[in-house]
């Protein structure tokens, strides 16, 4: 877990500094399992975050803000009753355990003052909030832990609090770094492992930058390093003692590569391992950076997980739909076959015996004069096998034509919700994700879940917006509803429209005001259009362009299905890199 006990301890030195002696304005909970204490402090209101989420539990003070629910959770009700007004007097940790206790003076309800104590305890899927009463028994807990779930310490209302047991390692602070160095030979584990199980407040994180600065790698067994590598192992565990204890902390993400875009790790420790990182003077900062884009990546992946069960159930629905359809097709496609033998029987209707089970006749269609061998039914007359021929050729050309109808009506909902799952692929927030769930709820693909009260006078979404090397705006829809808008509402007549060739994607727009359109832009929105289709990770992809006055939209036609005409084909590959740099 990156955020461990030296990460807590400079946590606590920053509140420290930022929050002693601040007030409490406001207590809000917008998650189950979260609390955020709106705090002004010098001049300034912060807001202070505490998470007891089991992926991300942390404190920190937070720039983001969050819808809260429409009726405040009990435990956020106590925390308003007992804490709002209440004045910060100082935060504590205890030897670089990730448990951190707020110290709150605050007005009873008989107007004396009492003191508060509100504790986080930061220990993975254990963790917890929990709000003590000055003689440290407990008001309540944003987890309850009961005798059923844990023998050892219960956090219930009005038990005596129990700090979570200390762990049996060796505080950095002191530490006799060639004591413990004396201890690798009987150790028996791996280098980081043993750092980890024998100093207190070290993370794998920081055990791994320990061997990267020690130039070794953090597999190796302990008994079997060399003299030279105990010494530089011992050197570099020093160099970052001595960071932690004389607080140089210099906070900083780090990312995958040079664009930024995907944070890996942090620490308030300088770390050699990453090439790429983001430095902040402050660790709530870096804190707020890297758990927001966690935790939105975690709220989008729960808020499509839903609509895309609902899109491949529905896709699935209709492969097999068209597979059955088209072996109809199939099955009906000898209508003519039918036609032919009623044709030929009746031709020589006095020339064939009865209760015969085949006869062969000469198919006078045919210029090589071939005969023919038709089945006949020996329990029917010969006009009767006739009739019986003519009805089958009916029902089959009946069922070729209906099947042909329904196998485009199948594949065009095919094609619709394959669109709507490459929309929902692109889509960066909750809105643009609630703006897909409206498109298949008006579409009939899910029920509504509750009534939209504010369906009207919600905000939509923009599209995303480019400029191009040549100073002409390119618009992208986010959604199919998005992209009917773009095309037929917002862009002109005489504007540029783009769109993947037979691949599901977003509707393109480049807008002309009256200038011709060079060639290097309509590639450039070539490349965007398929960045934006479900080619994006191929090459040499297929991209039509034409005027907007040639797209026009059938009747009934799904959100998103047009049709066009006078059209011309670019070839491009996506690059991810081209459209990020020509976004605006």
């Amino acid at each position: 877990m990156p955020f461990d006990g030296v990460v807590a301890k400079c946590i606590v030195e920053e509140l420290t500094e930022e929050l002693a002696g601040g007030r409490i304005d406001k207590v809000l909970q917008p998650e189950a399992d979260e609390i955020v204490l709106a705090v002004r402090a010098r001049n300034r209101n912060h807001r202070l975050l505490l998470s007891a989420s089991p992926r991300y539990p942390r404190i920190h003070l937070t720039g983001t803000v969050k819808e809260n629910p429409p009726v405040p959770p009990a435990f956020c009700m106590l925390l308003r009753k007992h804490l709002t007004r209440g004045r910060i007097v100082s935060f504590e940790s205890s030897d670089y355990e990730r448990v951190i206790g707020i110290n709150i003076e605050a007005i009873g309800e008989l107007g004396d003052l009492s003191q508060k104590k509100l504790v986080i305890e930061i220990m993975g899927r254990h963790s917890n909030i929990i709000l003590l009463n000055e003689a440290g028994r407990i008001l309540d807990a944003i987890k309850h832990v009961d005798s059923e779930i844990s023998s050892v310490r219960e956090v219930m209302p009005a038990r005596q609090y129990i700090p979570p047991p200390s762990q049996d390692k060796l505080s950095p602070s002191g530490l006799d770094i060639g004591q413990l160095i004396g201890l690798l030979d009987t150790s028996g584990k791996n280098v980081e492992r043993f750092l980890l199980d024998n100093i207190k407040g070290f993370s794998p994180l920081l055990c791994r930058e320990v061997c990267f600065r020690a130039g070794i790698e953090g597999s190796r067994r302990t008994a079997g390093l060399t003299d030279r590598e105990r010494s530089s192992l011992a050197d570099a565990l020093r160099s970052v003692i001595e960071e932690i204890s004389a607080g140089r902390y210099s906070p900083a993400v780090y990312f995958e590569d040079e664009k930024h875009q995907v944070p890996v790790d942090f620490h308030c420790i300088s770390l050699r391992q990453f090439a790429f990182m983001e430095r902040s003077g402050s660790v709530s900062k870096v804190l707020d950076l890297f758990y927001a884009s966690r935790d939105n990546a975690e709220r989008l992946r729960q808020k499509k997980a839903d609509l895309y069960k609902v899109l491949n159930n529905s896709i699935e629905r209709c492969e097999k739909k068209l597979a059955i359809q088209q072996d109809t097709l199939r099955e009906s496609a000898d209508s003519e076959k039918f036609r032919l033998y009623g044709e030929l029987i009746t031709a020589n209707i006095y020339a064939i015996p009865r209760n015969v089970k085949k006869v062969s006749l000469l198919n006078y269609y045919s210029e090589s004069g071939e005969y023919v061998e038709i089945p006949l039914d020996p329990d029917l007359t010969p006009q009767a096998n006739a009739q019986r021929y003519f009805r089958k050729y009916a029902k089959a050309k009946s069922t070729y034509a209906n099947t042909s109808q329904q196998i485009q009506q199948t594949q065009a909902e095919l094609d619709y919700l394959e669109s709507v799952l490459q929309m929902l692929d692109n889509c960066t927030t909750v809105q643009e994700i609630d703006e897909v769930r409206q498109e298949l709820v008006d579409q009939g693909y899910m029920a509504q879940k509750r009534r939209r009260q504010d369906k009207k006078g919600a905000a939509v979404t923009k599209p995303f917006h480019y400029r191009s090397s040549d100073g002409f705006d390119i618009f992208v829809g986010k959604n199919n509803i998005q992209n009917d808008r773009l095309t037929f509402r917002v862009a002109r007549s005489g504007d540029i429209w783009l769109h993947t060739k037979a691949v599901p994607g977003s509707h393109v727009i480049i807008r002309r005001n009256g200038r011709d359109i060079p060639d290097r832009t309509i590639e450039q929105a070539a490349v965007i259009a398929a960045w934006h289709s479900k080619a994006r990770m191929s090459s040499n992809v297929q991209v039509d362009y034409t005027q907007v006055k040639n797209v026009s939209k059938p009747s009934g036609a799904k959100p998103g299905m047009v049709v066009y005409t006078n059209y011309k084909t670019a070839v491009v590959t996506p690059d991810q890199s081209l459209a990020e740099s020509l976004k605006v």
